[in-house]
């Protein structure tokens, strides 16, 4: 595959021109498996927990997608910054808006106290005469024509509107990124076909209907496998940035056995990284819940194809003795170690991932799933430090 990374021409931090390798330089050595001067750091560091950092209420920023933006660049420059930021341009009914979260929310100031961040209320909204509508048309004129407007957040009148705050949104994080002289980890990105399903239906009805109406799903899962790889792969390729992301919470063998893993999963996740290498892009896997027991699949995807973002209930140590060398992997300082550890924990566990995980390169130093909304500003510094002081290769 040709060596790339991002296409798209931005100007060289002080430290690169003084002949350090740049953040991107840094990131793309990792994922590409080779050594780079230091363990790159990339905290998934997103609204909610920025507004804790910043003092900010959760209803602030869940209601004005600048103030989100604001709140996490704030934190990138009071905390020292960090290689390519994580992409978090968003208020929570725009993700609903933009079909990321098809579900109910719950929103800070509105539904819940301003300082509780948004929830997702899972309930059975797709029914399963749905899954055939979802074959024959795909899932963006299903979600638009009836399904969005079953979860009754957002009134008709009110879309427009929040799509072009999407768009501004995006347009605000692309400008603080630039105004710093870093990239964005990536832009494309997309909840695995599996998982909007399991959403849409709720968990145990999608389990029984795995079960005892299949066919129905298989046909919906392949309309929706090649729907997102002919709109994600065509983002991605506009980005500029050759990484995209791809969302799966809810199969591995943790909820499922590997009959259902590989007749509902697998097949479809490989035809998508496939495609998408096949135009030298690749594809981050956001894997949470323990993937142990799944971990072995992901050797037959072609080397350098994907990096996996484990959320630190996979071990990951057991991941880079079983990848390593063949697909780089992110992760996985804990939210619980964030959240109600000590500095010196956090320091200690870093260490160790820098120096079990980060020896020979394939590695990115992150937060276990993202930085939790109830991170302590001290846990998020020594983390920050850490990797900054100690992480070379």
């Amino acid at each position: 595959m040709p060596r790339r990374g991002c296409r798209t021409a931005w100007p060289r931090s002080a430290s690169a021109q003084a002949g350090a390798m740049t953040s991107d330089e840094r990131v793309w050595a990792a994922i590409r498996l080779e050594t780079p001067d230091r363990v790159p750091l990339i905290p998934s560091l997103l609204p909610e927990p920025a507004a804790t950092l910043c003092g900010i209420s959760q209803a602030e920023v869940a209601a004005d997608v600048e103030a989100a933006v604001g709140a996490v660049f704030r934190v990138f420059d009071e905390y020292g910054g960090w290689d390519n930021p994580y992409p978090a341009p968003y208020t929570p009914l725009q993700l609903q808006a933009g079909g990321t979260f098809p579900l109910r929310m719950r929103i800070p100031g509105v539904d819940l106290p301003d300082d509780v961040p948004y929830q997702l209320d899972e309930a059975e909204l797709l029914r399963p005469e749905d899954y055939h509508t979802l074959a024959e048309v795909g899932f963006e004129q299903f979600y638009y024509d009836d399904f969005l407007w079953r979860i009754g957040d957002i009134k008709r009148e009110e879309l427009a509107g929040l799509q072009a705050e999407i768009l501004r949104g995006g347009a605000l994080f692309l400008e603080a990124c630039a105004a710093r002289s870093v990239r964005p980890l990536f832009l494309a990105s997309a909840l695995h076909p599996f998982f909007t399903l399991s959403l849409m239906r709720s968990m145990v009805r999608f389990t029984e209907d795995l079960y005892y109406a299949p066919e129905p799903i298989e046909r919906a899962l392949d309309r929706l496998t090649n729907d997102l790889i002919a709109t994600r792969l065509e983002f991605a390729r506009q980005s500029g940035i050759d990484l995209w992301l791809l969302t799966e919470e809810r199969a591995s063998a943790f909820f499922f056995p590997p009959a259902v893993f590989e007749r509902f999963w697998w097949p479809y996740t490989r035809r998508i990284v496939e495609e998408f290498w096949a135009n030298g892009i690749v594809t981050l896997f956001h894997l949470d819940t323990p993937w142990d027991k799944n971990l072995a699949y992901f050797k037959q995807l072609p080397r350098g194809s994907a990096v996996l973002e484990l959320d630190g209930t996979t071990d990951i140590r057991a991941a880079k003795q079983l990848l390593g060398g063949h697909l780089c992997l992110k992760g996985d300082v804990p939210a619980a170690l964030l959240s109600v550890g000590t500095a010196e924990e956090v320091r200690a566990y870093c260490r160790r991932l820098i120096d079990e995980v980060g020896t020979g390169g394939g590695f990115i130093l992150s937060t276990g799933c993202s930085v939790p909304a109830g991170v302590r500003p001290e846990n998020f510094r020594a983390m920050i430090e850490t990797a900054s002081r100690e992480g070379a290769c």
